[in-house]
């Protein structure tokens, strides 16, 4: 075996979001109720940070600085923390969350995110809820690391490099 070379794999090219299904994805979100303010937070914080999904969910109230835009890892993928930026829109959605959140039954636990029938939200349920907001808005092929996929193209293509999408993303 020490002169055969490995199989060459092909490798996976997976298309983020257009603007436009990302604008769909974002306007399935719209309403006023507890699950559209806390599907549409969701959606925005994932498409601008590129968080993992099990970040987002273990995710605390305190873990997010509105008004500084900055939302704090404290242990990502091999146990790496880091802070990520997000910008006014996803702001204003977390804000509208955080405030439907504080009438909801489980408003004095730490989580941020919580699920409709009285628990936090978990990765099953993060999935299943933004896989129907997908249908819903006419996406398809929809699966939760695509919105990080999302959000590591359109940093590139505003501009950002590639240490600091790195950085963000929790890369190395």
């Amino acid at each position: 075996l020490l002169g055969l070379k490995p199989p060459k794999l092909d490798t996976k090219v997976v298309d983020p979001l257009s603007d436009d299904e990302l604008r769909r994805l974002i306007k399935a979100c719209g309403g006023k109720d507890f699950r559209d303010r806390r599907d549409e937070a969701l959606v925005r914080l994932m498409a601008e940070t590129g968080m993992r999904a099990g970040e987002v969910c273990s995710l605390t109230v305190d873990d997010v600085d509105l008004s500084r835009g900055l939302v704090t890892v404290r242990r990502g993928k091999g146990g790496k923390g880091r802070i990520a930026p997000f910008g006014p829109d996803t702001a204003r959605a977390i804000d509208r969350y955080i405030r439907a959140r504080r009438s909801h039954r489980l408003a004095d636990t730490s989580k941020l995110w919580l699920g409709d029938r009285g628990a936090s939200l978990g990765y099953s349920g993060l999935d299943k809820t933004l896989k129907g907001r997908a249908v819903a808005a006419g996406v398809g092929n929809f699966h939760l690391h695509l919105l990080r996929n999302t959000a590591a193209t359109r940093w590139l293509a505003a501009g950002g490099s590639e240490g600091g999408l790195m950085a963000v993303a929790g890369w190395s």
